[in-house]
C-alpha cells in the first residue's frame, strides 16, 4: 500500500467516526485515486516461483521473486518442503538412537550434528569431563575433515550453478577423498551415527592415520586448483564482487553466523570464543574478509579449508601419542558391544556376540536392556553449540528423567542464515539470486528438521 493510499484510508475511517466515538464505520475510500496512481506508474511486475526445486545439494527450496524487468523488487524464501520431522521423531527413540536422526539434518556435515547433540547429552549426564581424550581428538579430526568436505560441496555446487562445470568436478573429486576416509573409519560415507554420548562408536581401524596423512597433500593440491580457477577469474569476480551484499549490522540483526558473518570482518568462531572438544589446544587462524559480498564468502571458505587441514594434522599427531579407550567408563552409559566394520557397514563383532551369548548371561541381559531401553538421563536441560561449516549449530535438549529426550531442538545455521535471502537479493538482478543462494550455502535438511 502506498503512502497516499494509507492517508486516504485513514481519513475515510476517521471521518466515519460518530460524535461519541463509540462506533467506527469503514468506508471504501477513493479507489479511483488508487487506480489512477497505479496506472500512472506504467509498471508491469511479474512474480516468479523459482522452485520448489532441488538445486545442486541445497535441498528443496522455494524462492518467490517479484521482478520489475530483470530487477528483483521483492524476494522471499519458502521452506518446509522436506517434512523430515527429525526433532519430533527423536522424542520416540532412546538418547543414543537420537544420533541416527540428527546426523541426517545437515547431511553435508553430519558429524557436526552428531557432536553437538552428544555434547548436550553429556552435559545433562554430567560426564563432560569424563570423555576419553582419544575420543575427543577423533571427534575433532572427523569434524575438521567434514568441514573441508562441506566447503568443497559449497564451492562445487556454487560453481555448477554459475556454469563452471570444472569447479564442480574438482570439488566433488576432492570430497571423495574425504568420504573414503569416513567410510574406512565409520563404515559409512555419510549419516554415520559414529559420535555417541560418552565418546565414539569404536576406535580408528589400522591404517586410518596413515590414510589421513597421505590424503592431506592431495587435498591441498586440489584446493589449490580451485583457487587458481576461482580467485582471480574475471568472470567469477564479475558475478560475485559486490553481489548479495550483507554487512555486519545486517548479520547481527538476522542472527547470521559462519562464513557470511566472517566475510564482514568479524572473526567470530566458537572454536576460539567458546572452545569445546579441546580446540583451545590447536593452532589455527580464523580467516576473515571485509567485502560483505558473495566473493568474500567464497574466499573465506577457501582459506578455512587450509586451516582445517592444519588442525587435522595436529589431531593425527595427538592420536599417535594418545592411546586409551574411546568411550566413557560408566557401563550404564557405554554400550558393551565390540563393533567391527564388515562388508555391509559397521555392526557388532561376531566374536563378541558369541562370547556374551555363550559365556555371560549377565552381559547379554545388560546389552539387551541398554540397547532396547537405553540409559536414563537426569531431569534438566542443557545447551551445547559447535562451529559448523555454516555457522553456529546449537542443541537444546530437555530430559524428564527418562530414557528418551523430552525435547531436542536445534539452532540450525542454515535456517537462520536463510533469513538474509531477501536482504541479499532485493535491488539486485535476477541472475544474482542464484549467486546469493550459493553464497549462503543452505542445506534444507537442517532447515526443515
Amino acid at each position: 500500500m502506498t503512502e497516499q493510499t494509507r492517508d486516504i484510508h485513514a481519513t475515510s475511517v476517521a471521518d466515519a467516526k460518530d460524535a461519541e466515538g463509540a462506533h467506527v464505520y469503514a468506508s471504501g475510500g477513493d479507489w479511483d485515486a488508487i487506480v489512477d496512481e497505479a496506472a500512472s506508474l506504467h509498471e508491469e511486475r511479474i512474480v516468479v516461483n523459482m522452485g520448489p526445486q532441488h538445486p545442486s545439494s541445497h535441498g528443496v527450496l522455494r524462492m518467490i521473486i517479484e521482478l520489475d524487468g530483470e530487477s528483483v523488487t521483492e524476494a522471499k524464501a519458502g521452506v518446509g518442503y522436506l517434512h523430515t520431522g527429525i526433532e519430533k521423531s527423536m522424542e520416540f527413540r532412546t538418547w543414543t538412537q537420537g544420533v541416527t536422526f540428527c546426523t541426517r539434518m545437515d547431511y553435508v556435515a553430519p558429524l557436526f550434528n552428531e557432536t553437538a547433540y552428544c555434547l548436550a547429552v553429556e552435559k545433562l549426564l554430567g560426564i563432560t569431563g569424563q570423555i576419553p581424550e582419544r575420543a575427543t581428538i577423533i571427534r575433532v579430526l572427523l569434524m575438521e575433515l567434514n568441514r573441508v568436505a562441506s566447503h568443497l560441496v559449497a564451492l562445487a555446487t556454487g560453481g555448477l550453478e554459475l556454469g563452471a562445470t570444472t569447479v564442480m568436478t574438482i570439488g566433488f573429486r576432492e570430497r571423495e577423498r574425504i568420504l573414503a576416509i569416513f567410510e574406512m573409519i565409520t563404515g559409512l560415507r555419510m549419516n554415520h551415527a559414529f559420535v555417541r554420548p560418552g565418546g565414539v562408536a569404536q576406535d580408528l581401524p589400522p591404517g586410518a592415520i596413515d590414510k589421513v596423512r597421505d590424503t592431506i597433500p592431495l587435498l591441498r593440491r586440489g584446493i589449490g586448483e580451485l583457487e587458481r580457477l576461482l580467485n582471480e577469474n574475471p568472470i567469477v569476480r564479475g558475478r560475485m564482487v559486490n553481489i548479495a551484499y550483507l554487512d555486519l549490522t545486517g548479520c547481527m540483526a538476522l542472527g547470521v553466523t559462519g562464513p557470511i558473518l566472517r566475510s564482514t570482518g568479524l572473526p567470530h568462531d566458537l572454536r576460539k570464543s567458546d572452545p569445546y572438544c579441546g580446540y583451545e589446544n590447536y593452532e589455527f587462524d580464523v580467516p576473515v574478509r571485509d567485502t560483505c559480498d558473495a566473493y568474500g564468502r567464497m574466499r573465506v571458505r577457501m582459506e578455512e579449508m587450509y586451516e582445517s587441514l592444519k588442525i587435522v594434522e595436529q589431531a593425527a599427531d595427538k592420536l599417535q601419542n594418545t592411546p586409551g579407550p574411546v568411550m566413557v567408563e560408566d557401563k550404564k552409559i557405554a554400550w558393551p558391544a565390540q563393533l567391527a566394520i564388515g562388508s555391509d557397514g559397521m555392526g557388532n563383532s561376531l566374536d563378541h556376540i558369541r562370547e556374551i551369548m555363550g559365556t555371560s548371561m549377565e552381559s547379554l541381559i545388560h546389552h539387551f536392556k541398554l540397547v532396547t531401553e537405553g540409559f536414563r538421563v537426569p531431569p534438566g536441560q542443557a545447551y551445547a553449540s559447535v562451529e559448523s561449516p555454516k555457522g553456529e549449530l546449537g542443541v537444546h535438549v530437555v530430559s524428564d528423567g527418562g530414557t528418551r529426550p523430552y525435547r531436542a531442538h536445534f539452532r540450525e545455521p542454515s535456517f537462520n542464515n536463510l533469513q538474509a535471502f531477501s536482504a541479499m537479493c532485493e535491488g539486485g538482478q535476477l541472475g544474482d539470486v542464484i549467486v546469493a543462494v550459493a553464497s549462503i550455502d543452505p542445506v534444507m535438511g537442517g532447515v526443515d528438521r
